[in-house]
């Protein structure tokens, strides 16, 4: 197999690059593996890299997201369509939503549990032409997203401190959305949305459990829809129960499982694909089963869990 090692040079601000490319020489010069290691040159870059070269050939290759969840965003759209191709994640990025699932960020920066982690399939989600691994959404936390990149550029803030402070800037600027959803084949309904998620995984936002029982392999997307019932004073007393994923059982939250979610909206309002932003009056996010091969490191408790249940 021949691993590919995508590597983003700003994650980490800069720093991370200089760290895991002397670490990816040493493990596979010693163990004598076939590697290649490409530096991302811009935005969206990895992903026509990542096509080009598992379209070269049929052998089996795997992929490593060296950075953060827009690093991985870029392979997983890259990758999608190959069969012989596998996807993995060295995390350098400051918010690593994605692999919380499956163990800490130490975890996954163990090469020796990587390489020879257990591959397992996961689902996807469509959303137009690109693909998510993770969750996609509209509404508030859409427009959350849409302006915590401009905040993660000033200093001493990472990706969960750039969203909280990005979610206090949005709380004052959008709440209302007035959206009418359709979930699968159901009667679309229509209200003032506070926000919709597809969660095929749980966190997003550095740290935000915004999905809390989703799991990326059952066949299911989890839909979790906020109707805007309150002002803003009494919903910032709830942001941290939200971050916790204590939200479904309030009494504004809709939460079902399901394929395919419909939002259309009556003003332009932002989307959210795993971080990247969109701007539309429609979208439809749909679940793709089995879409994916991802390796999860050896000693992952997701993995130990899996067995006990089995």
């Amino acid at each position: 197999m021949k691993h590919v090692f995508v590597v983003n040079p700003a994650a980490g601000k800069g720093r991370a690059a200089q760290v895991i490319v002397p670490k990816i020489e040493d493990y596979f010069s010693k163990n004598n593996l076939d590697y290649l290691i490409h530096l991302t040159s811009a935005p969206g870059e990895g992903i026509e890299f990542v096509k080009k070269t598992a379209a070269e050939s049929n052998e089996p290759m795997r992929f490593y997201a060296c950075g953060g969840d827009g690093t991985l965003f870029e392979i997983v759209n890259g990758a999608y369509g190959f069969p012989h191709v596998e996807v993995a994640i060295i995390p350098l990025g400051s918010g690593n939503d994605f692999i919380r699932l499956f163990g800490s960020k130490e975890l996954f920066m163990d090469m020796d549990g990587l390489v020879n982690g257990v591959v397992r399939t996961l689902d996807l989600i469509r959303c137009g032409d690109l693909i998510a691994i993770n969750q996609c959404s509209m509404g508030f936390d859409a427009e959350v997203n849409a302006n915590q990149a401009t905040f993660k550029k000033l200093p001493l803030l990472n990706g969960e401190s750039a969203y909280v402070v990005s979610m206090l800037y949005c709380f004052f600027k959008k709440l209302n959305n007035v959206f009418t959803i359709t979930i699968d084949d159901g009667e679309p309904f229509t209200q003032n949305t506070l926000f919709c998620v597809a969660g095929n995984s749980r966190w997003y936002g550095g740290g935000f459990k915004a999905a809390p029982l989703a799991l990326p392999d059952d066949g299911l997307l989890d839909f979790i829809i906020v109707k805007k019932s309150m002002g803003r004073l009494k919903l910032l007393t709830l942001v941290n129960k939200y971050k916790q994923g204590l939200h479904l059982d309030w009494e504004m939250t809709r939460f079902v499982r399901g394929k395919k979610i419909r939002i259309q909206s009556d003003t332009p309002a932002a989307i959210n694909c795993d971080g990247e932003k969109l701007m539309s009056r429609e979208c439809v996010f749909e679940i793709i089963e089995k879409g994916i091969k991802f390796v999860i490191p050896k000693n992952s408790p997701y993995l130990k869990k899996a067995k006990e249940e089995e």
